[in-house]
């Protein structure tokens, strides 16, 4: 079981009204103690704090690591984010009750802020194996699935591991007002090497068709991805509104990535029954790959969960993304 998280309330320093300042207003009104109890999501997951796992190990040829990984809550409450554009990678998920959830990798710079922080899900463990041993920022988990967080190659880092690198902040409601700041968790972002080998960035392949927008729906959410050429990016919206941050506008990132998985049935449910979609995140697939206003077919593979995941056309040419940053959506395969 985890431990229980503190109660207490923080005074707010210096160091806390820079950060906040960094953000709009739904963090910059102050803050409490962070602490690991109530419900995740729909009613589910209690949020009980992960432990960190055992010693490091060697990250596999061409890491640097330790990158930084955050699990963001993505329910209408929870938004806007704060944080999402300095990710290199965001990656969105399907959950209880057909909602969404982000999961955002930093490799080569660290935000003031992120959040709203949620809780982490058993998918996360296969996903996270290609960036070597990363830091995964996360509020807590159900109770079955820490002993599996201890055993993975990662450092879990909760509010009861690190209570300086988390706040509460005021005008939200809880759950939806965790937030963590990545500098007490990192002492530095360790740059792009940390980066799947499979995350390719250059000239785009030969083909494609110009798209104007592509969406993705979930039982209870959607994304929509609409190609603005001044941007050069993807402008994104989630669930028919456009998607802003605190900090940074709305998200446009260069690439998005399209990928069908198959995703299961986790044998962990939460508190009203909802079982946990297991994404898997090993194997091949097909993918479409958005970049610079155009969609290109693409295959994914991924044999090991070590692996990082390769994409390619499909004679094997490998398939860059533009420069900035991706998205990767999981779409269950039919």
């Amino acid at each position: 079981m985890g431990r229980r998280a503190r109660g207490r309330r923080a005074p707010v320093g210096a160091a806390l009204l820079a950060a906040l300042a960094a953000t709009a207003a739904c963090v910059a009104a102050g803050c409490t103690a962070p602490h690991g109890g109530g419900q995740d999501g729909r009613g589910g997951h209690a949020d009980r704090p992960g432990r960190e796992s055992g010693q490091p190990r060697t990250p596999r040829s061409g890491h640097t690591g330790p990158l930084l990984a955050v699990k963001i809550d993505n329910v209408a409450p929870a938004r806007p984010q704060t944080g999402l554009a300095a990710a290199d990678v965001v990656y969105a998920e399907q959950v209880e009750g057909g909602l969404s959830r982000l999961l955002a990798v930093y490799a080569t710079k660290l935000p003031p802020v992120v959040g709203p922080v949620r809780s982490a899900r058993e998918s996360d463990l296969e996903l996270l194996r290609q960036f070597g041993r990363p830091t995964l920022a996360f509020s807590g988990a159900q109770a079955r699935l820490l002993p599996l967080i201890d055993a993975a190659p990662l450092t879990a880092r909760t509010p009861d591991d690190e209570p300086d690198a988390y706040f509460r902040a005021a005008g939200r409601a809880a759950p939806h007002n965790l937030f963590v700041r990545p500098n007490r968790l990192l002492a530095a972002a360790p740059g792009a090497d940390a980066l799947p080998a499979g995350f390719r960035y250059g000239p785009a392949p030969a083909g494609g068709r110009p798209v104007a927008s592509r969406t993705v729906r979930y039982p209870a959410a959607r994304f929509t991805f609409t190609w603005s050429a001044p941007r050069r990016g993807w402008q994104v919206a989630m669930d028919g509104a456009a998607a802003t941050t605190t900090d940074s506008g709305r998200p446009a990132p260069g690439t998005v990535v399209v990928q069908h998985v198959r995703v299961r049935r986790s044998s962990l449910h939460d508190r009203l029954g909802n079982y946990t979609p297991y994404t898997r995140t090993v194997g091949s697939g097909t993918a479409q790959v958005l970049r610079d206003g155009r969609v290109y077919e693409a295959v994914w593979k991924r044999p090991r969960a070590s692996d990082g995941t390769d994409f390619t056309t499909a004679d094997g040419a490998p398939v860059n993304f533009a420069a900035g940053q991706v998205w990767v959506v999981f779409v269950p395969d039919r």
